[in-house]
């Protein structure tokens, strides 16, 4: 019987139009600005808004998602009476990972008779999506839970992330790069090349000068892990607050890559929780690729 559910987190930046319409349940992060706390609701407009106050200097800030959350999500979904798939983003980057873990341990004996599998899935924001999506097109496809669950803890490590910081800045508000390192790279214009490991923590690879000299780099990096199949799934451009450049990023990645012409390539809008960390400028390229080389 094909009746269970696939379930996610909101950083996995996928539309709340999306996950209504393949009724794919989601739990919020929260993030505040101004002291005002909000809830990641995946739509367009929370996107917005938060770019807005970012230009205007406002610096957000996000927080773990609570174990008591998890337990009242997990609660909901096994309520339900049916099995349940859930994907979170990698435990290398959140730590409200050992949160959900808790909650886990908590609810499960509570209903012995459902299916309950936790995929970490070494992914964060749009390649989690895409990689939820993948999962969702193969139940929808009719393959039993056991054959979702194979298919995503044998594929998620393929799901690639190339990403480029625009303000250093924002890395060094966040607690991730010293005052003097951001200070320096501002004044240089120095732009940081990020990807997502094998063991789903990002880290540099590599450092240029210039935005578009860092665009370039980004796509020409894609040959080391792009696959055959990259152009039969969805490849995901992410740009904060810069739909424009995207646009450019798109066609240049089409020209770079001439196998990719008719591939469906998306533009997407990154999400105010990962946004509150990079900042405007952020622009990525992300797509199901060869394994993962870092």
């Amino acid at each position: 019987m094909n009746d269970f559910i696939i379930a996610t987190v909101s950083t996995s930046d996928l539309s709340a139009d999306y996950m209504k319409e393949h009724n794919v349940p989601f739990i919020s992060y929260t993030y505040s600005i101004d002291e005002e706390i909000m809830v990641d609701d995946c739509t367009e407009e929370s996107r917005i808004n938060i770019y807005k106050a970012m230009r205007e200097g406002k610096m957000p800030s996000t927080s773990q998602i609570s174990r008591f959350a998890y337990y009242d999500f997990f609660k909901s979904l096994l309520e339900t009476g049916k099995d349940v798939i859930f994907v979170d983003m990698s435990r290398a980057i959140s730590n409200s990972i050992a949160n959900a873990e808790s909650a886990m341990e908590d609810i499960l004996p509570k209903y012995p008779n459902q299916k309950f599998h936790f995929i970490d899935s070494f992914c964060i924001t749009v390649p989690l999506g895409l990689l939820v999506k993948q999962l969702v097109l193969l139940k929808e496809e009719g393959k039993s839970f056991e054959e979702v669950v194979s298919w995503g803890e044998n594929h998620k490590k393929e799901y690639i992330h190339r990403f480029m910081v625009d303000d250093l800045q924002w890395l060094r508000k966040g607690g991730r790069l010293s005052n003097a390192s951001a200070m320096v790279g501002t004044l240089l214009s120095i732009k940081p090349l990020l990807y997502v490991t094998n063991e789903g923590k990002l880290v540099a690879f590599s450092k240029v000068h210039g935005r578009k000299k860092c665009l370039h780099a980004l796509v020409e990096s894609m040959k080391d892990d792009l696959a055959e199949y990259s152009a039969l799934e969805e490849i995901a451009i992410i740009q904060a607050d810069d739909y424009e450049d995207a646009l450019g990023f798109r066609e240049l990645i089409k020209e770079t890559y001439p196998e990719l012409e008719n591939a469906t390539i998306t533009i997407n809008t990154l999400g105010p929780v990962i946004a509150a960390h990079v900042g405007p400028g952020f622009m990525a390229v992300t797509y199901h690729g060869t394994k993962r080389v870092m």
